[in-house]
């Protein structure tokens, strides 16, 4: 094996002898199938699924009350931003993946997934001991600026109950990388759908039994640990029973390349998280805690749409990564321009009928009146309709290794919207928040994430023109 010289591209993958098969017709129109089926499923599949946690924030809120659903808010809130926990592995891995799904080395394949699986599983183990170790030294009610209002050992409770879920389902949700990388996109949905659907009857049940608060945060949380352990057996034990993770397989050179690759996925996955999860804290701490459940309620009515897009768009890595492997820059030109045009459609109609109707759909719908909503639901969706866009520009980078210029725009991105949405909170209200989000991802993020795609295409040369270590750029 040689090592080829690094491309301005991103990484090169390491391919059997003899490359794979050249780009043609006939693998244009079996990535482009897969593609295609695969967003359709998903869009219905996840529309299902997402009617699931819609249906039950009325139970909810009247179970736990405004403070306590508040909390809860907040507590997911902070799980959203140690997502740093994966280490950026879930994305080092899909993008490792891709080129072995292409060429069809499913020895390296199984090495690679039972590398990652190795190590998130030690991550996860040791995290869970810390948190249960350390949660009766944190003072979670000043923390969550509950205090008064929730009691601490209720408020403890359910923060180790978020965040032990949250950690055990860590290398359990490697299971969603492995199906995109190897293009099982309808699949994956239907999985994912169908654990949110049965999420419901246990949260109704929950609602109904002794202590029901932390009941129905519980049930809640169970729900995506057991979706992705179904799932794992199902596609190890039936569908491709010769990628099972074995501790044989597990590989210290490959794990060595395999964090590498994933050490930048990481940062930036850190970076988006503490600046998206920080406006619930901001407002907590600004506003109060009622402030939070008026702006978490909309921002989980719109993030249903953005999560849909972002759903759409994410077989666009695995498919990327196949197009770029072989060399077809002109396919993946020509789908980056059709989903743009689509993601824009999925976000911004939503996001208009939700400014008209959003305020009816909440006086209606709710057990406790938010006030007027509808320029709140206006800035959500905008922010979305951005991220919405642009990701299928960042779908192309990832598959290819690219993520300097993510990272750099990310970087930009937390500097300038939280002390940015903490001063419009502060002096507009909560409503400014969303918008001071927008200006800052649009400043900051927008122009890198152009730049990057740029870089990717700017390389003509197929990512099979050698084998060498991946060195992320």
């Amino acid at each position: 094996m040689t090592a080829a010289p690094r491309s301005p591209a991103g990484p090169t993958a390491t391919a059997p002898a003899g490359g794979p098969p050249p780009a043609g017709a006939g693998a244009n129109e079996i990535r482009s199938r897969r593609l295609a089926g695969g967003i359709a499923t998903t869009a219905l599949a996840r529309a299902v699924a997402l009617a699931a946690p819609i249906l039950l924030i009325p139970v909810s809120l009247a179970t736990l009350g405004p403070a306590r659903y508040g909390l809860w808010m907040s507590v997911l809130a902070l799980t959203g931003m140690v997502t740093f926990a994966d280490l950026g592995l879930g994305a080092g891995l899909m993008t490792k993946l891709a080129p072995c799904s292409a060429s069809g080395d499913t020895v390296r394949a199984r090495s690679y997934i039972s590398t990652a699986y190795a190590l998130l599983a030690a991550v996860a183990a040791g995290l869970c001991v810390l948190l249960w170790l350390g949660a009766g030294l944190v003072p979670w009610t000043a923390v969550f600026n509950v205090a008064g209002q929730v009691a601490p050992a209720e408020t403890r409770s359910m923060v180790l109950i978020c965040l032990t879920a949250f950690l055990l389902n860590i290398p359990l949700a490697l299971i969603v990388r492995v199906q995109y990388a190897y293009q099982q996109v309808a699949a994956c949905a239907i999985w994912q759908g169908a654990g949110s659907l049965a999420t419901v009857p246990l949260v109704l049940l929950a609602a109904h039994a002794p202590h029901a608060p932390l009941g129905v945060v519980t049930a809640t949380a169970l729900g995506p640990l057991a979706t992705n352990l179904a799932a794992s057996v199902w596609v190890f034990g039936r569908r491709m029973p010769e990628l099972r993770p074995r501790l044989a397989a597990v590989d210290g050179r490959l794990s060595v390349t395999l964090l590498r690759l994933s050490g930048m996925f990481f940062v930036v996955v850190v970076l988006y998280a503490m600046a998206t999860n920080a406006d619930n804290l901001i407002i907590a701490h600004a506003l109060g805690p009622q402030s939070v459940t008026a702006y978490a309620l909309p921002v989980k009515l719109v993030s249903l749409v953005g999560m849909l897009v972002s759903m759409i768009n994410m077989p666009l890595w695995s498919a990327n990564g196949d197009a770029l492997a072989r060399g077809d820059l002109a396919w993946v030109r020509r789908t980056v321009r059709r989903m743009v045009v689509l993601s824009l459609v999925a976000t911004a109609v939503p996001t208009a009928v939700l400014a008209l109707l959003g305020d009816w759909l909440f006086a209606v719908w709710l057990p406790v009146p938010l006030g007027d909503s509808r320029w709140l639901l206006v800035g959500l969706g905008l922010y979305f309709v951005l991220v919405g866009t642009f990701s299928v520009v960042l779908m192309v980078q990832n598959a290819a290794g690219v993520v300097r210029p993510h990272l750099i725009g990310q970087i930009l991105f937390l500097g300038l919207s939280v002390p940015t949405k903490w001063y419009v909170a502060g002096r507009y209200g909560l409503v400014a928040v969303p918008y001071a989000g927008c200006a800052a991802y649009a400043l900051a993020v927008g122009p890198t994430l152009w730049y990057g795609y740029r870089r990717v295409l700017a390389d003509r040369r197929p990512a099979w023109a050698g084998a060498a270590p991946v060195v992320s750029r």
